[in-house]
């Protein structure tokens, strides 16, 4: 990939500041302390099953009465003004609709979020919010639990014209008649060319022994384990619990001889650009703003396979404004409306014809494989399976113990 310049754009955030990493971290901080309480968070989300609610539970939709929706989403994932004090795509929805938006940036981690939100839609409680967002994986265990309300796509007649079709149809939802992305993203390989040759593959960067205690990988479970799983050859979209436990014990291996030296969350940014690690595992939207500053650092598809994920847009129960909300992620269907998004928080954008809009905001964001990535770019992609609940807390608890949290 060839290194990229910084952009033009006025207002573009980077990696300095510290919450705009942490839509994508699933244990908030390095080290064990910060693993040893994220997975605290997971486990407690994990260790009480949940009550399933009434699949499409809706209290009475006051969206005709009352112009307003309350949207939770992940710290800085969202278009800002120069100044930073405003969100110019929000605003245009509010003077296009005459709809107000209660914007809160309070979704800091999957699992955390799930503790806040699950008594209440347990209890067919409203939670006070008309729409969030949650990564898959966690979308999927709220669809099973019934949690969901199931949206009209007579409102979404951008979604229905727009969504990228590689975006159209995930396992645990193959309709999308309850979540719709807001944002994409892959986990693949970065390295620093400053500090080692051209890693291509999972398998050199758990055999090389020049990268033995030099490279990290996720503390999310479902990203480090796909590629585990590819590894030993066993499909991460569809697994049986030997399969895990074999691509596990890999994994166990690499730890034992310290080929690698953490798991992280992004915290594998800044210690790539300092050389304190030559290689990571990585997400994709973090690598776009690292080469910015450092063109050094290269994001590589790896010989196994890409793990293409989504932060999906979802109404729960009890939302009194579902119309209003639907309203709202039609509105980021409009392809200049998403590529302006695109180009603040630089994940892939999963609007179809937005990348022609930005070509108008920065020729080089639009020809950026890693927000605007070809087919045959993502052919060799796939998605983790949707698990059981009793499935994702005992893979999540075995997937802890390999990992020292």
């Amino acid at each position: 990939m060839a290194p990229l310049a910084r952009p033009s754009l006025p207002a573009r955030r980077t990696l300095a500041v510290p919450s705009a990493v942490s839509r994508r971290a699933f244990l908030r901080t390095a080290g064990a302390g910060g693993l040893a309480l994220g997975a605290a968070a997971l486990l407690a989300a994990c260790g009480t099953p949940a009550q399933k609610g009434t699949p499409g539970a809706a209290a009475e939709d006051l969206s005709d009465k009352e112009k307003t929706v309350n949207f939770s989403n992940w710290p800085l994932y969202i278009d800002y003004s120069e100044d930073e004090k405003s969100r110019p795509s929000l605003e245009a929805f509010e003077e296009k609709t005459g709809i107000t938006v209660n914007y809160t940036e309070e979704v800091n981690d999957n699992a955390e979020f799930f503790g806040k939100v699950q008594g209440q839609l347990s209890q067919g409680q409203p939670t006070g919010r008309d729409l969030f967002v949650l990564t898959d994986y966690m979308a999927a265990r709220m669809i099973n639990h019934g949690w969901l309300q199931k949206l009209d796509h007579a409102n979404l007649p951008n979604v229905e014209a727009n969504l990228l079709p590689n975006l159209a149809s995930p396992s645990w939802d193959a309709d999308r008649s309850y979540a719709v992305p807001w944002q994409s993203g892959l986990t693949g390989i970065a390295y620093n060319a400053a500090k080692t040759g051209e890693v291509r593959s999972f398998q050199e960067l758990l055999t090389k022994p020049e990268l033995k205690g030099r490279i990290t990988f996720l503390s999310e479970m479902q990203d480090t384990m796909a590629f585990m799983l590819s590894l030993v050859g066993k499909d991460p979209s569809k697994f049986t619990d030997a399969d895990f436990d074999l691509a596990l014990e890999r994994l166990q291996g690499a730890v034992d001889v310290g080929q690698i030296r953490a798991f992280t969350g992004n915290d594998y940014a800044q210690d790539l650009v300092q050389g304190n690690i030559v290689a990571a595992m990585a997400w994709s939207g973090d690598v776009v703003q690292l080469q910015f500053d450092n063109p050094d650092i290269k994001f590589v598809a790896p010989e196994e396979g890409l793990n293409l994920w989504s932060d999906n847009m979802l109404v729960p129960n009890g939302a009194t404004h579902k119309k209003n909300a639907e309203l709202l992620m039609d509105h980021y269907y409009d392809p200049a409306v998403a590529a302006q998004v695109a180009a603040w928080v630089n994940y892939i954008c999963p609007v179809a014809g937005a990348q022609e809009e930005m070509t108008k905001i920065d020729p080089e964001l639009a020809e950026n494989p890693l927000i605007f990535p070809t087919d045959d770019f993502l052919a060799n992609s796939y998605t983790f399976m949707g698990m059981t609940e009793e499935q994702d807390r005992a893979y999540t608890e075995k997937f802890q113990k390999v990992v020292g949290a």
